[in-house]
């Protein structure tokens, strides 16, 4: 069964036959369905749908979203200038389409006090909520602490 490059069928023929009306029409006969019966073939410029289906494929790539996660690393005894610089390019991450992991690392006495860092996670998220959800709350592993959080989704 051979198909016309404009899609008309053209009927049955044998493989020499398609192969010499494709060529008296500088085309190239591809066969489209080779289990069918008949097996299908069209007559096409075949470099023009490959070109075609590249530029496709580079189109699909362009539009696809990478998502990076960001870590920033934060103390139980933050100031608030440094806080605010640490929300400033959290938010900045976060915006981007980016995902962002806060981590607090305990050292020496502080571990007494992981209730601070707990409270200074909690309250990033807080200043975030318009941008990001939580992903993870805050879990402690040792001497460090994790969150991470996620950009919101687009309605």
């Amino acid at each position: 069964m051979v198909i016309s490059d404009t899609g008309e069928q053209l009927g049955l023929m044998n493989k020499s036959e398609a192969i010499e009306a494709a060529y008296d029409r500088d085309l190239d006969l591809v066969l489209v369905a080779p289990n069918a019966k008949p097996p299908v073939g069209k007559f096409m410029d075949f470099n023009k749908y490959r070109y075609e289906q590249q530029k496709k494929a580079r189109e699909a790539k362009k539009k696809q979203n990478v998502m990076q996660l960001k870590e920033l690393r934060l103390s139980p005894k933050i100031e608030k200038h440094d806080f605010e610089t640490k929300l400033k390019n959290g938010r900045k991450f976060l915006t981007n389409g980016d995902k962002l992991k806060l981590s607090i690392r305990f050292r020496g006495r502080e571990m007494a006090h992981t209730d601070r860092g707990r409270t200074v996670m909690l309250d990033f998220a807080k200043q975030c909520n318009d941008l990001a959800e939580i992903e993870s709350h805050p879990k402690q592993d040792g001497r460090t602490m994790i969150m991470t959080l996620t950009p919101k989704k687009d309605k």
